[in-house]
């Protein structure tokens, strides 16, 4: 029972472990010779105490495995103020250039329920007459659903994405015009760099929150020129998600089109060393975007967080009625063979989005590989230091999966432990 509560506590708090058949030795190495010499561990998962080694899913999503998607959403805080203060080998000087933080919204498919406010903040009535609670169910469902436009909204989610790389597009060119720079000589100026998280709205739209920050030709590590201003990045944000757009299907006569909507808010990032903390700092701006990495479309549909196989599922699913509505009319559309590549039936959970959740360009900061071998390498380095190992290691393995979550009297077991600082995000070893 000790050992068993030993490698549970290794999972730091993962509900659906991983479970892996096989074994695994590792073996001093003579830094000088390479010679092979004696074994340090050996781990084999029949002589394990739950009979496998278990490593963590490492699930991003809230609802599918908490502890893990905290350690996501940590990484991605730390992805996210690398780029925006510098750090984890991104230069510091990055806090002084242009940044703004964006969120870009879906166009209207129809009137909803919502929270309107007025000046002060106070909450007004809604088209329908009520004031909504925060938490109140009616947020988001369509206050006519015969006339919401379902197919649209639909379709908006599955063109999200490329609608972004068109306005990325469109950005390139607007602050190049506004330097003066034809788009060739842009690229030995300066560079673009960014950060987005998709969220999902109640009404079970997507839209975008979004870092973006203008460098030197050689991204972070140069300075921008001296005409990159913060004032023309949001000038040049604006004018681009004006005119993104992109060309959607044409379904019976009907030709789909997709752009953002109205509601564009563009906002300077101030660093809490320029203002005293009163404006949006960088660190508002990275727990921000973090918070939403780990969620899925369980805005609005609740609990719905895996595909569908068959849309009889719907009739188990205690879910919104508007969302059951938004999955159908995914199941419908990704019937139709001219559909084929949006991939609507695979996606229908996701109410038709199938891109990534956070997303960021090549050399806006460091990347969550980096993160998790930095934290792996930390751990060997304390096995190592436990060992009092000083050469190097060679370590031969096979291992097989052979299924997935905790035994019932596991998951009994793994709820009375409270993970060990410094665990998480640790394999449990036998």
């Amino acid at each position: 029972m000790p050992a068993l509560l030993r490698q549970l506590s290794g999972l730091g708090g993962c509900t659906r472990p991983i479970r892996l058949d096989g074994h695994g030795t590792e073996h001093q190495v003579d830094r000088q010779t390479g010679e092979i010499g004696r074994v340090l561990r050996h781990l084999d998962s029949a002589e394990m105490p739950a009979g496998h080694l278990l490593v963590r899913c490492n699930n991003r999503r809230v609802t599918r495995c908490p502890a893990c998607a905290e350690t996501y959403r940590r990484d991605t805080f730390h992805l996210i103020t690398a780029g925006l203060r510098g750090g984890k080998g991104t230069p510091e000087e990055v806090a002084t250039h242009p940044r703004v933080f964006a969120t870009f919204t879906a166009p209207s498919f129809g009137p909803v329920h919502n929270r309107p406010t007025g000046t002060g903040g106070t909450v007004r009535r809604c088209r329908c007459g009520l004031r909504h609670d925060q938490d109140d169910d009616a947020l988001g469902a369509p206050l006519n659903p015969d006339t919401y436009d379902y197919e649209a909204a639909v379709l908006w989610n599955a063109h999200a994405g490329p609608l972004w790389r068109r306005f990325s597009i469109y950005l390139r060119r607007e602050v190049a015009k506004r330097a003066g720079l034809t788009q060739r000589a842009f690229r030995d100026h300066a560079r673009l760099s960014f950060a987005k998280v998709a969220e999902y709205q109640k009404r079970g739209a997507v839209h975008f929150h979004a870092v973006i920050r203008l460098d030197g030709p050689e991204g972070g590590d140069t300075p921008p020129p001296l005409w990159a201003t913060t004032e023309l990045l949001a000038d040049a944000t604006r004018a681009a998600a004006a005119k993104a757009e992109v060309k959607g299907p044409v379904i019976d006569d009907r030709a789909h089109r997709f752009a953002f909507g109205r509601q564009l808010d563009v906002r300077p990032i101030r660093g809490p060393e320029l203002d005293g903390g009163t404006a949006l700092t960088d660190r508002a701006v990275a727990a921000y975007i973090a918070k939403y990495a780990t969620k899925g479309a369980e805005t609005a549909t609740g609990v719905l967080d895996r595909p569908i196989r068959l849309i009889a599922e719907l009739a188990q699913l205690d879910i919104p009625e508007h969302t059951r509505r938004l999955i159908r009319t995914a199941w419908a559309l990704g019937a139709r063979k001219d559909l084929e590549h949006l991939r609507l039936r695979a996606w229908a959970h996701m109410l038709g989005f199938r891109g990534h959740f956070s997303t960021k360009s090549r050399r806006y900061s460091t990347t969550l590989g980096a993160l998790r071998d930095a934290r792996a390498a930390w751990r060997r380095g304390q096995v190592a230091a436990e060992l009092e190992q000083e050469d190097t290691t060679l370590v031969l393995a096979h291992w097989a999966y052979a299924g997935t979550g905790l035994t019932p009297a596991e998951e009994w077991l793994a709820a009375t432990i409270t993970p060990a600082p410094g665990t998480e995000g640790e394999p449990t070893r036998g």
